[in-house]
């Protein structure tokens, strides 16, 4: 893989898959909506967020364990103003009740197909497209979306606390606008993340299973065949499946990536402002995502740690997907 540029950006494959094509406009037709079209923001809401009162921290890659495309140094002093943040990931419960009020479209439905995991496809053979030629575990699957996971034959029926999937960073931006709320700040997510903990591995501490507990859901076994589920899951798990960090955040590594606002560049720590950073002004073509998710296993992706980050178009969407919101204090 070369190395990524501020304008054509893009993630290790193992983390989320890139945007899948749809259907073909049709010629002489009208152009097509931006996602948002007729969602309305409304007055700011802080419901189910915890306050934070902000403060000063390092981020960035303390251990030099990332991977250099991703641009996790140098390590920098950052100040945060206080803020809101929810204390889980959005759930497709959550997500359900933006659908109902608003009749919101998302980018997988729009294109009629998303990417699934490999050992996961629940769809019949005329759904189940091709596989992505560099990265054959992730599926294109006709009909999977944030109401069928897996594919069509799949449903969220039992699963209103798992954290809502297949939604772009646009899908997200649009259920911040309608919730009150906004996507946080890489910076204001790392923070949140750290729950309190300057410069350890993970959201609790340096050790991946202290006591032998596993604290997220990740892969474990051998990737991308094999996964013993050690921790329960092989997929997502309920977002408040495991312990919430110092802060009170549930979930901040694995389960699912979480959309971030910012643009992603690479090279951004380097010049990063010390107050507050929102990451590069001008579009790169991707935005951040952080958190790892329940395909991260550290023969190929250890972006389950705090410092961690990632990137995708903001079109993108699959099954190991999702986001949080944030609010100004």
């Amino acid at each position: 893989m070369t190395d990524p540029t501020p304008a054509t950006a893009e993630p290790r494959p193992c983390c989320a898959a890139s945007a899948l094509p749809g259907p073909a406009p049709v010629a002489g037709g009208p152009a097509p909506r931006s996602p948002a079209d007729g969602v309305a923001r409304n007055p700011r809401s802080t419901k189910g967020q915890v306050p934070l009162t902000g403060g000063v921290f390092s981020m960035g890659d303390h251990f030099d364990e990332g991977y250099p495309d991703d641009g996790e140094t140098p390590v920098h002093t950052v100040e945060i103003a206080p803020f809101h943040i929810d204390e889980t990931a959005v759930t497709n419960r959550a997500f359900a009740r933006f659908v109902r009020a608003t009749g919101y479209i998302t980018e997988s439905e729009r294109f009629g197909v998303s990417a699934v995991f490999h050992l996961a496809v629940e769809a019949g053979p005329e759904d189940i497209m091709h596989r992505l030629d560099t990265t054959p575990w992730w599926v294109a699957v006709r009909g999977a979306d944030w109401r069928h996971p897996e594919g069509p034959r799949s449903a969220i029926g039992e699963r209103s606390n798992h954290p809502v999937v297949h939604v772009s960073w646009n899908d997200a931006a649009a259920y911040a606008a309608w919730a009150g709320k906004r996507l946080p700040t890489e910076a204001e997510w790392e923070y949140a993340a750290r729950g309190g903990l300057a410069g350890r591995r993970y959201a609790w501490g340096d050790e991946l299973t202290p006591r032998g507990e596993w604290r997220c859901n990740i892969w474990q076994g051998r990737f991308p065949d094999v996964n013993t589920r050690d921790d329960g899951y092989l997929t997502t798990a309920p977002v408040k499946s495991y312990r919430p960090n110092g802060y009170g955040l549930w979930g901040t590594a694995g389960n699912v990536w979480e959309w971030c606002a910012d643009h992603f560049d690479p090279g951004y720590y380097a010049r990063a402002p010390r107050h507050d950073p929102h990451g590069p002004l001008e579009a790169t073509g991707a935005q951040v995502m952080r958190g790892g998710s329940f395909l991260c296993h550290d023969s190929y992706c250890n972006r389950y740690r705090v410092a961690a980050r990632s990137a995708n178009t903001p079109d993108s969407a699959s099954a190991n997907l999702g986001f949080r919101c944030a609010n100004d204090a």
